[in-house]
């Protein structure tokens, strides 16, 4: 664990906001250079993330950090002589330009470095500059926020107007732009469930492309919906443990590797009882370890299910054509 340079005395985060600071006072961290995240900072000090999120909200409202989209908290353009703390030059009144489209944009931000964990209407205010009433006017809860969030990310991506025609290379895309989606925002994966779906518009386009995809090969509104349901749950199921997995490795410190390194003794002893034989000899063959493969999982998995499904999509028109 690194130890900070503040005073002995000083709260957890005031020594995280001294040692940050000294980095960027002595040039180890330069204009632009990127510095640690709430989940590097939670796991290199040993603090909780909401501790971590403080320490970097104070470094912004310093001015010496600032959030730059789809980069992360990077130093700010000019670094200070000493490690004095200061404000930003005078601005415009922030809150005279403030609109629901930054809030949600700043609060991507957050929950894309952070965690969904880490977002709040404080700490998206403390980020935007204003008071901390001030997104409220605009949104009226957290849960508002990341309902607005959800639906600008899936936003994000569209489709085509001449789409190809094969409903397997449609049903394709459509995975894979989801996927990507999830990808670069993985706390998208954890906000509904298959039984409480996540009603946003810009989801609704994606479902609307794999219904489209689906529709008009002979099958009943049941089983059309049913695979729908059941090729979107391959992609998210695999989604939620992206942001898991980052969650994981913040709170404990280790990489997904270490983690497994830990438990050698708990597996092996699985292994020595004997009463697991072909886990033991599928486990064996692995030469150095199984890597889990997100990304490799999602692309077999997608064949696998669209190979399994053609019978059924294609049937009645297979049965036309004989």
């Amino acid at each position: 664990m690194t130890k900070t340079t503040g005073a002995a005395g000083d709260p957890p985060y005031l020594r995280i906001v001294a040692a940050i600071r000294r980095r960027i006072a002595d040039g180890e961290l330069a204009p632009g250079d990127r510095v640690p995240s709430t989940r590097q900072i939670a796991r290199e000090w040993g603090v909780a993330l909401a501790t971590a999120t403080r320490a970097l909200t104070t470094l912004r409202l310093e001015g010496l950090v600032e959030a730059r989209p789809r980069i992360g908290t990077v130093v700010a353009g000019t670094s200070p002589a000493a490690p004095a703390r200061r404000r930003p030059s005078p601005a415009p009144d922030p809150e005279q330009e403030l609109s629901l489209d930054r809030i949600v944009r700043t609060a991507i931000e957050i929950a894309d470095a952070e965690g969904l964990s880490a977002l709040s209407m404080r700490g998206v205010a403390a980020r935007l500059g204003v008071a901390a009433m001030s997104t409220y006017r605009y949104v009226p809860s957290k849960e508002d926020l990341v309902l607005h969030m959800a639906d600008a990310a899936f936003g994000e991506e569209s489709y085509r107007v001449d789409a190809p025609e094969d409903w397997r290379t449609r049903v394709e895309l459509g995975a894979r732009t989801l996927w990507g989606l999830y990808r670069k925002h993985p706390w998208l994966a954890q906000l509904g469930s298959l039984t409480r779906p996540l009603l946003v518009p810009n989801l609704l386009v994606h479902g609307e492309w794999m219904l489209g995809a689906l529709d008009g090969h002979g099958l009943d509104p049941t089983t059309l919906f049913d695979i729908h349901v059941l090729l979107y749950s391959h992609v998210q199921g695999l989604a939620v443990h992206l942001e898991m997995e980052a969650h994981a490795e913040a709170a404990t410190g280790q990489s997904e590797d270490q983690w497994m390194d830990n438990r050698a003794p708990a597996l092996q002893e699985l292994v020595d009882s004997g009463r697991f034989p072909t886990f033991t000899k599928v486990v064996g063959a692995f030469k150095d370890g199984y890597d889990l493969r997100l990304d490799a999982l999602f692309e077999f998995g997608l064949k696998a299910l669209l190979d399994g499904l053609t019978p059924l999509v294609e049937g009645e028109e297979s049965v036309a054509k004989s």
